[in-house]
């Protein structure tokens, strides 16, 4: 990188070119703004007519006819999307190890070949070093394609304009929060960090979103921009998108503000609900975070409203950055145009920082051989002197050696030849050695990683059994046989000779609270869309609440149609016959956003068979099917709030939702009609159904009818559920596979 007293920082965007000419100031912590220049574009690249390579020639050119740049450093920014931003958590390791783990990361993280893209990394702070060994250290890992990257210089290249530092936007923007709003990172306790700063920069097709909060970053693009309020007036108002544009801009000054705020609302509550899950993913992911404040930067940003409305909606401080603290410089910073334009600055300031090397990010993605090329270009007038300086050594030594040679004997020099080859035989021994040593560590590394997985997996089935166990109703886990059979007994001899003219039906034993599992098994699938595509009907049925009102006559009645129709047909039947309150309608699952709609990838389909009791009159309507769904389903949902017990990684011993181990839709894919079912409850008898008190068939009678055993008739509802498992450990880092994509390529 260039050495210089001056940074400039360049940002081509896609309204207008944006540069900021900075240096050191006296004071610490404080940069001084030079001079500045903003270069607006006749029309948006985006515009169906423009040409972006020429409005982008011709902006440097009047960059360049406007301002000096020789001698000083110069920092570019490259869009959010055009890169992939990773940022992981290592585990407990030798700092000496730490580049071998980074290379085995970028090789699994990056989903391309390493010698198809420019990347670095960086430690950030945080984390405890002790006896060389590293504990809580997270890393920061960048990658562009390498064409991206040639695309991305080319048009400095054209200009002459010699390039040092090559950045993604949204890390120079996490680099302007980290100094000018937030303490430094040194200054920062680990253990009480303040609240996250959330940076929202709006451009014309996309927001960049940088939450820091000193110590800890992330970051993500949003796809919506500027562009979408621009083609909403169009839509909406009809009129060009000149003119559209031009509105957005105005819009306090517009003839009609209401009207104009009206159309834009739709946009203005997609903007605000994209924001508020990226916020509620960047909260999941780290359960002790806290959000401060939103700022807001960028021209879009301007949009009048926009961060009253976003503060309401999100329930949060946001406000547009109305100054840089650590920025001083009267001359540029009171110009009117850059207070007009300060929003659209916020990129250039980062880059600055990094120019002059008091930012918290310091990687860099111009690719090695430019710097190479540069510098061999800067060398080449001392090359051909240094050249002509060799000729004439090389004349005399030739001249050396000619007269050292005519005195030359071989057999004087035999023993040295020798040991020469010798001492060559034994460093390519030693080379080779090494290079085997080398590819065994990294494969000890590669083991290291599957067994942490392997050890995972085992406690993940521990979590899956005790999650099912959990799930499970329970009413009277006191009672016992023996003191449910004492029970009926009371029940029996207290009953009138009216009640008693057959088997009195007995409400202590269906009292219980409970399903019965018959079996339990599971199938693995390379993809399970391949399960879920035929079973997709059953799933939103079974997570449908007008679906939970039971159709008594389909499900009580063990006719010829009933049964040959199969579970399908009675869902079908079912629809349309629920509650009539405002509610019924509404999905079982209320996040349906967070929800995906079908699962992908590998891993397990577990199948419980099981039936329960719970299907009296008096338990209407919660019986059969519904029953189930109001229990074990919306438990497997995660509707009963965290019930399952995590066994090992970070979070052992603490309670989670079923999701969060891998748990999800569950459908109920078979079900039988509520049929009439004789239990014995007599003393000596040895029963099926997990009670131990007798199988099912009908009641022994004498000739006369009378009853000769004890026992209950009950009403049996039979089903079978289906749901998908792919085992997570709450709270471990997860190991990407390398066919996995980042989301900004």
């Amino acid at each position: 990188m260039a050495r210089s007293r001056n940074v400039w920082g360049i940002d081509i965007g896609k309204c207008g070119l944006k540069a900021l000419r900075c240096s050191i100031s006296s004071q610490p912590g404080k940069l001084v703004a030079e001079t500045f220049d903003f270069i607006e574009y006749p029309m948006l690249l985006t515009q169906p007519e423009a040409d972006p390579t020429e409005l982008i020639r011709d902006a440097l050119e009047e960059f360049l006819r406007r301002n000096d740049v020789a001698g000083d450093t110069i920092a570019v920014s490259v869009p959010g999307q055009s890169g992939l931003s990773k940022f992981i958590k290592l585990p407990p390791v030798e700092a000496s190890k730490i580049p071998d783990i980074v290379t085995y990361e970028a090789r699994q993280q990056i989903p391309f070949p390493l010698e198809q893209v420019v990347w670095s990394w960086q430690r950030l702070e945080g984390g405890i070093e002790e006896s060389g060994f590293v504990i809580d250290a997270e890393i920061a890992l960048f990658a562009m394609k390498r064409d991206q990257v040639t695309k991305a210089i080319e048009p400095f290249k054209e200009s002459d304009i010699e390039i040092d530092l090559l950045q993604l936007s949204p890390v120079s923007l996490a680099n302007v929060v980290m100094f000018d709003q937030l303490p430094k990172a040194s200054e920062i306790d680990p253990d009480a960090p303040p609240p996250s700063i959330v940076l929202a920069s709006m451009g014309v097709d996309t927001t960049d979103l940088v939450i820091t909060n000193g110590l800890k970053i992330w970051q993500r693009t949003m796809p919506i921009g500027g562009n979408n309020f621009t083609r909403a007036l169009v839509q909406g108002m009809r009129m060009t998108f000149a003119k559209a544009e031009n509105l957005k801009r105005n819009a306090a000054r517009a003839d009609d503000p209401k009207k104009v705020f009206q159309t834009l609302r739709p946009v203005f509550n997609e903007f605000a609900s994209e924001l508020q899950r990226s916020l509620n993913y960047f909260t999941g992911q780290d359960r002790t975070a806290k959000i401060g404040q939103v700022l807001l930067v960028g021209n879009a940003a301007k949009l009048r409203g926009l961060s009253d409305f976003l503060a309401k909606q999100l329930q949060l401080e946001v406000h547009r950055l109305r100054e840089f603290k650590s920025l001083e410089g009267d001359l540029v910073l009171k110009a009117p145009v850059f207070r007009e334009n300060q929003l659209g600055f916020a990129t250039v300031y980062g880059l600055c920082l990094q120019g002059l090397g008091v930012s918290s990010i310091r990687t860099n993605l111009l690719p090695s051989d430019v710097t190479r090329d540069r510098l061999i270009q800067a060398k080449k007038p001392w090359a051909v002197a240094a050249m002509l300086g060799l000729l004439v050594a090389a004349l005399i030594n030739f001249f050396g050696i000619y007269i050292a040679w005519s005195s030359y004997s071989e057999s004087l020099f035999a023993d040295a030849f020798t040991q020469i080859d010798s001492v060559v035989g034994k460093s390519s021994q030693i080379q080779s050695g090494l290079e085997q040593v080398q590819a065994e560590r990294l494969e000890i590394l590669d083991i290291q990683q599957r067994l942490a997985r392997i050890s995972d997996r085992r406690f993940q089935s521990l979590d899956l059994i005790r999650a099912i166990e959990s799930m499970m109703p329970r009413g009277e886990p006191d009672k016992t046989d023996a003191s449910l059979r004492d029970a009926i007994q009371a029940e029996k001899a207290a009953a009138t000779e009216e009640e008693a003219n057959g088997l009195p039906i007995i409400p202590v034993s269906i009292n219980y609270d409970e399903l019965h599992i018959n079996s339990l098994d599971c199938q693995y699938f390379d993809d399970l869309s391949t399960w879920f595509e035929p079973l997709e009907e059953d799933w939103k049925r079974t997570i449908a609440r007008d679906q939970f009102e039971t159709n008594e006559a389909s499900e009580k009645t063990p006719d010829a149609d009933t049964e040959g129709q199969g579970n399908v047909q009675a869902d079908a039947d079912t629809e349309g016959e629920g509650e009539t309150d405002t509610e019924s309608s509404e999905p079982l699952f209320e996040s349906e956003q967070s929800e995906p709609e079908a699962p992908t990838g590998e891993g397990w389909v577990v199948q419980l068979v099981g039936h329960h009791y719970h299907n009296e009159d008096y338990h209407a309507p919660f019986e059969g099917r519904t029953y189930l769904r109001t229990t074990l389903i919306e438990s497997l949902l995660g509707e009963r709030g965290k019930i399952v017990t995590v066994t090992a990684g970070p979070e052992a011993g603490e309670k989670v939702l079923p999701k969060e181990i891998g748990i999800g839709f569950p459908a109920i894919i078979e079900s039988s009609p509520i049929e009439d079912y004789w239990l014995s409850t007599a003393v000596d008898s040895v029963g099926d159904d997990g009670m131990g008190m007798g199988p099912s068939r009908g009641p022994m009678r004498g000739a006369s009818g009378e009853l000769l055993e004890e026992g209950l008739e009950l009403k049996k509802y039979d089903f079978i559920i289906q749901f998908v498992w792919q085992p997570k450990t709450p709270g471990a880092v997860e190991i990407i596979s390398s066919g996995e994509t980042g989301e900004n390529y």
